[in-house]
């Protein structure tokens, strides 16, 4: 996944098409029920992982640090403004490729928002959100271990890499195991 992730991301930085990357960052007194503690701003773990980390120095990449699941919600500012909306509409986005971690979490909310921003026309002139399977994941969490653990639930990591999947393309995304890039797109 997060190969396939950065051979994605080299592909759009190469032919300079906007990149929108969210990394998911918590403040230490603001926890993201239900789940452990994660990704405290300033660790480590809030950052892009080592494969990933070049596209911060990328002029077409634009990197949102969100303290919640979705990062569509995680991109509205105080005074109400939303820094995805805003990207969307000043690179005239028409088709969305989404990758990340976690499918059926993070991964499949945004879709949600996304797609029911779309269709109620918060997003022209975006047309199209299209899921790339190859460069998602999730966790997994074995039954043996939810149950000795307190508050945890199992969480097979294949099957809900494939319910977030299936969720998404239920709330009308397109799911892709491969993408190509016409001439249109290129630089």
């Amino acid at each position: 996944m997060i190969n396939e992730s950065a051979r994605l991301a080299r592909a759009f930085c190469d032919r300079r098409l906007p990149v929108m990357a969210f990394l998911d960052t918590h403040h230490p007194n603001k926890p993201e029920d239900p789940y452990p503690t994660h990704c405290i701003a300033g660790t480590h773990e809030s950052n892009l992982v080592p494969a990933l980390q070049w596209i911060e120095k990328e002029p077409n990449v634009t990197i949102r640090r969100k303290d919640c699941f979705d990062g569509y919600f995680g991109s509205i500012e105080d005074d109400g403004s939303n820094v995805f909306v805003d990207w969307v509409k000043n690179h005239q986005i028409r088709k969305l490729v989404v990758v990340g971690v976690c499918t059926d979490i993070c991964v499949l909310d945004f879709v949600c928002s996304t797609m029911s921003a779309r269709n109620r026309g918060f997003l022209r002139p975006l047309e199209e959100v299209v899921v790339y399977s190859a460069a998602c994941a999730t966790f997994d969490i074995p039954t043996h271990v939810a149950t000795h653990t307190k508050g945890a639930l199992a969480h097979p990591q294949e099957f809900m890499h494939h319910v977030g999947l299936y969720m998404a393309k239920e709330r009308g995304a397109k799911i892709a195991n491969q993408l190509s890039f016409s001439e249109q797109t290129k630089a």
